[in-house]
């Protein structure tokens, strides 16, 4: 122990002794743990992130939506160029002996919509759907109430709104019973979505949502009443949401006469989505990683080479330290312990770097970044590594040196 002590001690003199050179040393190694530790922290964060977003869409969901298409020329469109989904399929869908394990479903339609209060003008994105969207979005609402089944059988002009549309069509007061026009079509305001955020792409507060036979007859720019852009649906339980996506996928491709290889329909499950977000950002965290690996690469070199010239300055004091009877594991071990020194305090730095890095990201960004103790952890082991293994080679090197030789060195 006290070898090791006396090591340790000679050690940091030693580094303290070249200041300057040994912080400019450590550059290349926190430089690379930072880069790393804030990569694989906002590709963990961007995979949380996103399955926060998808699972936000509603419990145990299942999502169906037009695919490409065949005309009869036997030409195949792109995926969603025709929409092949229509308010049939989802009554299919509804019908418990053709999908027993089907809870709720929500055929649904949108276009971008002009919308005008008494003194704002506001363009959102309006839903034609029915009352059952509510529970397979998982929505509750702020105020008000959702509109009925038979207000969607009557075609009433009533709409629910989004959080973040009722703050920009109307300033004061409540918007419920207020009156907003939409695309030229006037509708009454019944009630306000609570805040949900954004969610993958669209902002979920952003939304007019109206009864779907309105939207078909007052709103809807397709040439076909009964077509629908989507249709959600909710499994009984995330036991029962294999079977329930079997079910659906068997039922539209019997209804629609086609096969798995000519289906114009895409069902997607919360897992699916989950598991293609995880992937896509995986692989990109892994890339991103390996770029910032070289760094790390690079400062473990930089180590190496200023360890090669401390052993060339010191060569008479090796010299010495053998002429007294120092073995080549003692000078080994006193340069191994200097380049971990080195590499440990750089890992220390980096992975402060890297904490204030998170800290500045995360709000710029809009993407947390997530930085595990695991992971920090690593981190410093990782240097500690990187350092050590940098000065394998001069300390053999000052190791090897002959006492006689090193004494008549100039």
């Amino acid at each position: 122990m006290m070898e090791w002590t006396e090591t340790v001690r000679t050690a940091v003199a030693a580094l303290n002794a070249r200041r300057m050179r040994s912080l400019l040393t450590m550059l290349g190694i926190l430089i690379g743990i930072a880069a790393v530790m804030l990569t694989v922290g906002l590709g963990q964060g961007a995979q949380a992130q996103i399955t926060s977003q998808i699972n936000s869409l509603g419990s145990n969901m299942i999502i169906v939506t037009p695919s490409s298409s065949t005309s009869s020329g036997g030409f195949r469109g792109g995926g969603g160029t025709v929409s092949t989904l229509t308010t049939a399929d989802a009554a299919m869908l509804a019908d418990p002996a053709i999908a027993p394990d089907i809870a709720a479903v929500a055929p649904t339609s949108s276009v971008s919509g002009s919308l005008q209060s008494s003194s704002t003008t506001w363009t959102s994105t309006v839903v034609g759907t029915v009352p059952d969207w509510q529970s397979v979005r998982a929505r509750t609402l702020g105020s008000g109430r959702f509109f009925t089944t038979d207000e969607v059988n009557a075609s009433a002009n009533v709409a629910v709104i989004g959080s973040e549309t009722a703050t920009e069509l109307f300033d004061t007061g409540s918007p419920v019973g207020q009156t907003v026009s939409i695309n030229g079509q006037s509708f009454t305001v019944i009630g306000v979505l609570a805040s949900a955020g954004s969610s993958l792409s669209s902002n979920e507060d952003d939304t007019v949502v109206v009864p779907i036979t309105t939207f078909a007859s007052r709103l809807s720019t397709s040439s076909s009443a009964t077509s629908v852009s989507s249709i959600y649906l909710e499994g009984k339980d995330a036991d029962s949401l294999s079977a329930a996506y079997q079910q659906v996928k068997t039922a539209l491709l019997s209804s629609h006469q086609v096969t798995s290889d000519t289906a114009d329909f895409t069902v997607s499950t919360q897992a699916s989505l989950v598991e293609t977000a995880t992937s896509v950002t995986g692989v990109l965290t892994l890339l991103l990683g390996g770029v910032a690996g070289i760094s790390l690469l690079v400062g473990g070199i930089g180590v190496m080479n200023i360890m090669l010239v401390s052993v060339s300055e010191r060569v008479r004091e090796i010299g010495l330290r053998k002429a007294l009877g120092a073995t080549p594991g003692v000078i080994r071990r006193q340069f191994l312990v200097e380049a971990g020194i080195l590499g440990i305090l750089g890992g220390l730095v980096g992975v402060g770097l890297g904490f204030a890095g998170a800290a500045i990201l995360t709000p710029v960004l809009s993407i947390p970044v997530t930085i595990s103790a695991p992971a920090t952890l690593i981190a410093l082991v990782v240097s500690l590594g990187i350092g050590i293994a940098a000065g394998v080679y001069p300390a053999s090197r000052a190791a090897k040196l002959a006492p006689i030789d090193a004494l008549r060195s100039e």
